[in-house]
Protein backbone atom coordinates (compact mmCIF):
# COMPACT_ATOMS: atom_id res chain seq x y z
CA UNK A 1 0.00 0.00 0.00
CA UNK A 2 1.33 3.18 -0.64
CA UNK A 3 1.53 6.53 1.48
CA UNK A 4 -0.31 4.19 4.31
CA UNK A 5 1.41 5.48 7.41
CA UNK A 6 -0.12 2.66 8.92
CA UNK A 7 1.72 -0.75 8.60
CA UNK A 8 -0.53 -3.29 7.03
CA UNK A 9 2.42 -5.73 6.31
CA UNK A 10 2.71 -8.98 7.69
CA UNK A 11 -0.30 -9.44 9.61
CA UNK A 12 -2.08 -12.50 10.12
CA UNK A 13 -4.75 -13.61 7.74
CA UNK A 14 -8.06 -11.73 8.42
CA UNK A 15 -7.03 -11.71 11.57
CA UNK A 16 -10.02 -9.22 13.00
CA UNK A 17 -12.49 -12.32 12.33
CA UNK A 18 -10.06 -14.76 14.58
CA UNK A 19 -9.12 -12.89 17.03
CA UNK A 20 -10.72 -10.83 19.91
CA UNK A 21 -10.03 -7.15 20.28
CA UNK A 22 -8.34 -7.47 23.14
CA UNK A 23 -5.61 -10.17 22.84
CA UNK A 24 -4.27 -8.49 19.07
CA UNK A 25 -1.13 -7.57 19.12
CA UNK A 26 -0.21 -4.09 18.68
CA UNK A 27 0.74 -4.05 15.17
CA UNK A 28 -2.93 -5.34 14.62
CA UNK A 29 -5.16 -3.06 16.57
CA UNK A 30 -3.50 -0.62 14.76
CA UNK A 31 -3.75 -1.72 11.43
CA UNK A 32 -7.82 -1.52 12.46
CA UNK A 33 -7.65 1.89 12.04
CA UNK A 34 -8.66 2.92 8.57
CA UNK A 35 -7.35 6.45 8.29
CA UNK A 36 -10.50 8.17 7.87
CA UNK A 37 -9.57 11.22 10.27
CA UNK A 38 -13.81 11.10 11.85
CA UNK A 39 -12.57 10.14 15.35
CA UNK A 40 -10.41 13.57 15.14
CA UNK A 41 -13.30 15.45 14.79
CA UNK A 42 -15.15 17.80 17.65
CA UNK A 43 -18.18 16.20 18.68
CA UNK A 44 -21.40 17.44 20.93
CA UNK A 45 -23.38 15.90 23.21
CA UNK A 46 -26.50 16.30 23.38
CA UNK A 47 -27.36 16.78 27.25
CA UNK A 48 -30.73 15.48 27.19
CA UNK A 49 -30.53 12.72 25.20
CA UNK A 50 -27.06 12.38 24.93
CA UNK A 51 -27.12 11.61 21.32
CA UNK A 52 -23.79 12.53 19.51
CA UNK A 53 -22.63 15.03 16.65
CA UNK A 54 -19.87 15.00 14.79
CA UNK A 55 -18.82 18.51 13.22
CA UNK A 56 -16.51 18.93 10.54
CA UNK A 57 -14.25 20.93 13.16
CA UNK A 58 -10.46 19.28 13.34
CA UNK A 59 -8.65 18.66 16.64
CA UNK A 60 -5.53 21.24 16.27
CA UNK A 61 -3.38 18.46 15.12
CA UNK A 62 -5.30 17.26 12.81
CA UNK A 63 -3.04 17.63 9.33
CA UNK A 64 -6.64 18.19 6.58
CA UNK A 65 -4.23 17.29 3.73
CA UNK A 66 -3.19 13.61 4.85
CA UNK A 67 -5.80 12.75 6.87
CA UNK A 68 -3.51 11.95 9.87
CA UNK A 69 -2.37 13.40 12.92
CA UNK A 70 0.11 16.31 13.07
CA UNK A 71 2.22 14.45 16.05
CA UNK A 72 0.37 11.37 16.56
CA UNK A 73 3.32 10.15 19.56
CA UNK A 74 2.96 13.04 21.94
CA UNK A 75 -1.13 13.45 20.84
CA UNK A 76 -1.94 13.01 24.61
CA UNK A 77 0.07 15.08 25.98
CA UNK A 78 -0.48 18.34 23.72
CA UNK A 79 -4.54 17.82 23.55
CA UNK A 80 -5.54 16.92 26.91
CA UNK A 81 -9.29 15.47 25.38
CA UNK A 82 -7.33 13.27 23.25
CA UNK A 83 -8.63 9.69 23.74
CA UNK A 84 -6.43 7.08 23.04
CA UNK A 85 -8.32 4.07 21.45
CA UNK A 86 -7.29 0.91 22.99
CA UNK A 87 -8.99 -2.37 24.36
CA UNK A 88 -8.97 -1.29 27.68
CA UNK A 89 -11.33 1.86 26.94
CA UNK A 90 -13.16 0.71 23.75
CA UNK A 91 -16.76 -0.23 25.92
CA UNK A 92 -16.24 3.51 27.25
CA UNK A 93 -15.64 5.18 23.90
CA UNK A 94 -17.58 3.33 21.53
CA UNK A 95 -20.93 5.57 21.70
CA UNK A 96 -19.01 8.52 19.85
CA UNK A 97 -16.84 6.34 17.52
CA UNK A 98 -18.43 6.60 13.95
CA UNK A 99 -20.43 4.00 12.95
CA UNK A 100 -17.80 3.43 9.67
CA UNK A 101 -15.23 2.45 12.63
CA UNK A 102 -13.21 -0.64 12.51
CA UNK A 103 -12.80 -1.42 16.27
CA UNK A 104 -17.19 -0.48 16.74
CA UNK A 105 -18.21 -2.56 13.69
CA UNK A 106 -15.92 -5.58 15.18
CA UNK A 107 -17.33 -4.80 18.80
CA UNK A 108 -20.87 -5.62 17.13
CA UNK A 109 -20.28 -8.37 15.34
CA UNK A 110 -19.95 -6.53 11.74
CA UNK A 111 -17.93 -7.43 9.00
CA UNK A 112 -15.47 -4.99 7.94
CA UNK A 113 -16.70 -2.74 4.61
CA UNK A 114 -15.31 -3.39 1.02
CA UNK A 115 -13.24 -0.08 1.14
CA UNK A 116 -11.42 -0.84 4.63
CA UNK A 117 -7.86 -0.90 3.83
CA UNK A 118 -7.67 -4.46 5.57
CA UNK A 119 -9.76 -5.67 2.42
CA UNK A 120 -8.99 -3.26 -0.85
CA UNK A 121 -5.28 -3.60 -0.15
CA UNK A 122 -5.28 0.40 -0.47
CA UNK A 123 -5.59 3.59 2.12
CA UNK A 124 -6.99 5.44 -1.02
CA UNK A 125 -10.35 3.68 -1.00
CA UNK A 126 -11.09 5.49 2.31
CA UNK A 127 -11.15 8.71 0.16
CA UNK A 128 -12.58 6.98 -2.65
CA UNK A 129 -15.92 5.77 -0.95
CA UNK A 130 -15.99 9.63 0.84
CA UNK A 131 -15.24 8.15 4.13
CA UNK A 132 -12.17 9.84 4.98
CA UNK A 133 -12.48 13.73 6.20
CA UNK A 134 -8.99 14.51 4.42
CA UNK A 135 -9.95 18.26 2.80
CA UNK A 136 -13.62 18.74 4.36
CA UNK A 137 -12.21 19.73 7.68
CA UNK A 138 -12.27 23.72 9.07
CA UNK A 139 -9.72 23.90 12.11
CA UNK A 140 -10.72 24.37 15.53
CA UNK A 141 -8.89 27.92 16.53
CA UNK A 142 -11.00 29.06 13.04
CA UNK A 143 -14.16 28.70 14.71
CA UNK A 144 -15.54 29.83 17.90
CA UNK A 145 -17.41 27.63 20.03
CA UNK A 146 -21.35 29.45 19.46
CA UNK A 147 -20.30 28.85 15.74
CA UNK A 148 -19.92 24.64 16.41
CA UNK A 149 -23.42 23.88 16.08
CA UNK A 150 -23.20 25.18 12.39
CA UNK A 151 -20.36 22.99 11.30
CA UNK A 152 -22.32 19.57 11.98
CA UNK A 153 -22.17 16.57 9.63
CA UNK A 154 -24.84 13.90 8.61
CA UNK A 155 -24.13 10.62 8.37
CA UNK A 156 -21.53 9.02 10.76
CA UNK A 157 -23.66 7.93 13.83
Amino acid sequence: MTDDPINREGLRRQFWKRFPLNELPLDEWEALCDGCGRCCMLKLEDEETGKIAYTNIACRLFDDTTCRCGNYALRQQLVKTCVHVQPENLDEILNWMPLSCAYRMISEGKPLPDWHPLISGTRDSVDRVGISMRNKTIAEFDVGEDDWLEHTIKGIL
